[in-house]
C-alpha cells in the first residue's frame, strides 16, 4: 500500500513540475515574442526600407559610443601631433576640435549605414529643423559658425592674451558656441564666439608675445632735460624683463601746464595679462628712486595766483558762526 502511494505521489509531482515548467516557458516565450515585436516594429518606411525601433536604438548606442571614441581619439592625435611637430597649444587645440567634429560626423554616418537607416529618413525632419533653427536657434547657429571661422582663420587662439569689450584675459578654450577667457584675478569670462567677429578685439600676442608699452612722467620746470632723459634710459636698462632689443626710447612729449612731460617707450614679452602692469610698476619704482637720488623733482599740479596790487588789500577777520568755541567772541 505504501509503495502504491509513493508511486502516485511521484507521478503527480512530476506532472505538476512539468505543468509549471511548461507554463513558465510559455510565459517567457510570450514576453520574448512581445519584445521581438516591439524591436521589429517599424513606425515608418523609407524607400521600401522599414525603420524599426531596434534599428533606431542601435544607431543611438553607436552614436553615443562614437562621441566617446571620437573625443579620446582626437585628444590622442592632438598629443601625438604636438609631440612630433612641436606645434603651439593654440594650433593643437584647433586640430583637436576639428578632428573631433569630423570623426563624429563619420561615425554618425557609419552608424546609419550599419543599421540600414537611409539618410533620406531625415528629410521629413528637415523642414521642422529648419523652422526651429530659423525662429529659435539663430544665435546658437551664429555662434557655432563663428566658432568654426575662429578655428579656421585663427584671429585668436588658445594661449593668446586679448582684450575684448574692455576685458583682459588669456584664451583658455575655443568651444563650438563660446570661448572661455581667464582674467588676471583667476575668474573666467564666457564670451559668445560671434563677439570676436562682430567687435574689435585687441590681440596682444597674435603674431608673437613681444609688446611695446610706455610709462609717462612729468618733471618740474627748470629740471635738466638731458639728465632726465639719461636717467630714464638707465631706469629702463636696470628694470627686469624690459628687452634690450628693440632699443628703448625716451620722448620729450610736451611742455605741460605744470610739468615737462617725458614718455619712456620699451618692449616687453607678455606671457600673462598682468605682465604689462607689473613691469610698468617696477619701472616707476626705479624712476622715483633715481630722480630722488639725483635731485629731479616729479612735478605736481600747480597754479600761480596773481593779486591786483594797484589798490591796498582789505583784510578782515570774520567770525565762524558754526564754531561753538567762538561763541560770544567779537
Amino acid at each position: 500500500m505504501r509503495g502504491v502511494l509513493s508511486t502516485c505521489s511521484a507521478v503527480l509531482g512530476s506532472r505538476v513540475g512539468t505543468d509549471v515548467t511548461a507554463t513558465w516557458q510559455a510565459r517567457t516565450g510570450e514576453i520574448w515574442d512581445r519584445l521581438v515585436g516591439v524591436w521589429n516594429y517599424a513606425p515608418w518606411d523609407v524607400q521600401d526600407s522599414p525603420v524599426t525601433i531596434g534599428k533606431m536604438l542601435m544607431a543611438l548606442v553607436l552614436v553615443i559610443a562614437g562621441v566617446f571614441v571620437s573625443r579620446r581619439l582626437s585628444r590622442a592625435l592632438a598629443r601625438r601631433l604636438l609631440a612630433r611637430f612641436g606645434l603651439d597649444a593654440g594650433a593643437t587645440a584647433t586640430f583637436q576640435t576639428l578632428t573631433f567634429y569630423l570623426l563624429l560626423v563619420l561615425l554618425f554616418l557609419y552608424a546609419l549605414q550599419i543599421v540600414g537607416i537611409p539618410l533620406t529618413v531625415f528629410t521629413v525632419l528637415g523642414g521642422a529643423l529648419a523652422i526651429a533653427v530659423g525662429f529659435g536657434s539663430q544665435a546658437i547657429l551664429n555662434n557655432f559658425i563663428s566658432g568654426l571661422i575662429l578655428m579656421a582663420e585663427r584671429p585668436i587662439k588658445v594661449g593668446d592674451v586679448i582684450e575684448v569689450g574692455g576685458l583682459y584675459g588669456t584664451v583658455e578654450q575655443i568651444g563650438p558656441r563660446s570661448t572661455r577667457i581667464r582674467k588676471g584675478d583667476n575668474t573666467h569670462i564666457i564670451v559668445p564666439n560671434s563677439e570676436f567677429l562682430e567687435k574689435n578685439v585687441v590681440n596682444w600676442t597674435l603674431s608673437d608675445d613681444v609688446l611695446r608699452t610706455e610709462v609717462t612722467v612729468g618733471v618740474a620746470y627748470g629740471s635738466p632735460t638731458e639728465r632726465v632723459r639719461d636717467l630714464l634710459h638707465l631706469a629702463m636698462r636696470e628694470t627686469d624683463r624690459i628687452l634690450p632689443e628693440p632699443e628703448p626710447e625716451v620722448m620729450f612729449d610736451e611742455f605741460g601746464d605744470s610739468a615737462l612731460v617725458f614718455r619712456a617707450l620699451f618692449w616687453i614679452r607678455v606671457l600673462r595679462p598682468l605682465d604689462r602692469s607689473r613691469i610698468g610698476s617696477r619701472l616707476r619704482y626705479r624712476i622715483d628712486a633715481l630722480f630722488r637720488e639725483h635731485g629731479i623733482t616729479i612735478a605736481f599740479p600747480q597754479r600761480d595766483v596773481h593779486l591786483d596790487s594797484t589798490s591796498p588789500l582789505a583784510v578782515r577777520l570774520v567770525r565762524d558762526e558754526t564754531d561753538p568755541a567762538a561763541g560770544g567772541r567779537g
